[in-house]
């Protein structure tokens, strides 16, 4: 990669597009060429002394324009680019070329700073092969079970409801999603999650992000929005690109604190108070009475209710959703089956309360549907016919059996960790009784053993040092957990 020089602006533009825009009119010049890696969002963010959120959010942007390409587990790639015109050209006197990006700083003046081969020593020792050993277990939170998926059955659905010849399914429909999936969506969440809507109030979009995104044309004005810390990061990045300010409020062992939300200014506050992530932290129904409160005494106040994986309870009964206990139509309900399925079917739901779908139908009815009609009609059909219902009750016997297996497995780690998370969910927390020994010591021994484990640093919004860990262990087989705790047993004890 050749070198760069950012010279950060004081006009008030945001940091994440004075970074963004650089390495854009780099590749437009042709100083970045094509495949050239970039460097990993954590070294440009320790360099440049900015949050690593950041830096996702530009090379986000230029993933999305298609300057880049985020290729999984290898890094951030300059894209092919066709035809492009170079905006202008500047002497190459002085610039060398290289191939990973490290980082020093210039010694010229301003606050400069450029890429350089001595820096980068440590970021390509991580691709070097021979630096570490290759990953045996990979204990990730996100990923899900695929080999018990019903293929045959979904395949089943499908060529069920291609053989129908419906013509309507290859023409536009519903920007909302078509009804018949809105209804089976409706009786769905009313009988697992206690929420009360009508289908005219679900809006179906491909993915959570989307949806989160539309939120943006419902409200009516520029909002302020309130995120936890930690939290799902892509949320925070969304809002972050179209709110006027986002804010973050301290939460304690019962979740968000409501007296300092009351003193953000905030007027919409993201929380997923069923399994809270990453935290894996369950909201008890006195802070979700305080939390409805707090919505209720100002008209434009709402709260966003993420529950991603609510269906992945393994102790008592299911939590009722906030929205069920919502008489003032104040909770937008969100869900998904991309965790409960499989992370392709990218198939998301909104619940509106009746204020908000009032002013959606006026701001966004001139969208179109982004779920295929032929992918509604297979999901409802595996829905209404009762094949969802057996698919999860399978599943949770599936995950529940894993969760035992890894805390019986866990049970050597007691006297050194502090175990947490383990009442629902695909993941659970460590954190070690001795202060001293940080996330990332834990990381990097666990790396030396062939295991990769994830730390909560990743999902912190004003970040910190923290000493949790998260283990994932949904994509693992009972051997692959054993295996994967038996090599961090090594690591850590």
């Amino acid at each position: 990669m050749q070198d760069l020089v950012i010279e950060w602006k004081e006009d008030g533009t945001h940091l994440y597009e004075q970074i963004y825009q650089y390495i854009r009119d780099e590749i437009r010049r042709g100083k970045l060429l094509c495949q050239e890696k970039l460097p990993s969002t954590r070294s440009l963010a320790e360099y440049l002394q900015v949050s690593r959120s950041t830096v996702e959010l530009a090379y986000d942007q230029l993933v999305a324009e298609g300057y880049l390409e985020a290729v999984p587990y290898k890094g951030y790639f300059v894209a092919r680019v066709e035809e492009l015109y170079q905006m202008e050209t500047a002497p190459d006197a002085g610039i060398t070329s290289r191939k990973q990006a490290g980082f020093s700083r210039a010694d010229a003046g301003g606050d400069c700073l450029f890429l350089s081969d001595a820096a980068c020593a440590s970021e390509a020792a991580l691709d070097d092969s021979s630096a570490v050993p290759p990953v045996l277990v990979d204990f990730s939170p996100n990923a899900i079970d695929m080999r018990n998926f019903p293929f045959d059955l979904w395949r089943k659905v499908n060529r069920n409801v291609l053989n129908l010849n419906n013509r309507d399914l290859f023409l536009p429909g519903d920007p909302m999603g078509d009804l018949s999936l809105r209804r089976t969506i409706s009786r769905y969440l009313h009988a697992s999650r206690g929420v009360t809507c009508r289908p005219e109030q679900i809006v179906v979009g491909a993915g959570n992000d989307y949806l989160l995104m539309l939120l943006r044309y419902v409200f009516e004005k520029t909002i302020t929005a309130a995120f936890e810390n930690p939290t799902y990061p892509r949320a925070w990045k969304i809002f972050q690109l179209f709110a006027g300010e986002v804010v973050t409020v301290s939460s304690d062992a019962s979740g968000i604190c409501i007296e300092e939300l009351e003193k953000s200014g905030a007027q919409v506050v993201y929380v997923m108070p069923s399994h809270q992530y990453p935290t894996g932290r369950m909201m008890p129904i006195g802070r979700r009475t305080e939390l409805l409160n707090w919505a209720a005494r100002e008209k434009e106040r709402y709260i966003i209710e993420d529950d991603y994986d609510s269906e992945f309870r393994y102790r008592g009964k299911p939590v009722p959703s906030l929205q069920a206990s919502d008489a003032a139509g104040k909770v937008i309900y969100m869900g998904t089956f991309s965790k409960s399925i499989a992370p392709a079917i990218r198939v998301s739901y909104l619940v509106l309360p009746r204020r908000l779908l009032t002013l959606y139908e006026q701001n966004c009815s001139f969208l179109s549907s982004t779920v295929s009609r032929i992918d509604q009609a297979v999901l409802n059909r595996f829905i209404a016919e009762g094949y969802f219902e057996r698919y999860l009750n399978k599943m949770r016997k599936v995950y529940r059996q894993k969760q035992e297996k890894m805390l019986e497995c866990l049970e050597p780690f007691r006297d050194r960790f502090v175990i947490a998370g383990e009442e629902a969910g695909l993941h659970i927390l460590l954190m070690p009784k001795d202060k001293d020994v940080t996330e990332q010591m834990l990381i990097q021994k666990a790396r030396q053993q062939g295991c990769k484990v994830y730390g909560l640093s990743d999902y912190q919004i004003i970040k910190k040092e923290t000493h949790r860990v998260m283990l994932g262990y949904a994509s693992l087989s009972l051997s692959g957990i054993e295996e994967g705790m038996g090599l961090l047993e090594k690591a850590w004890l």
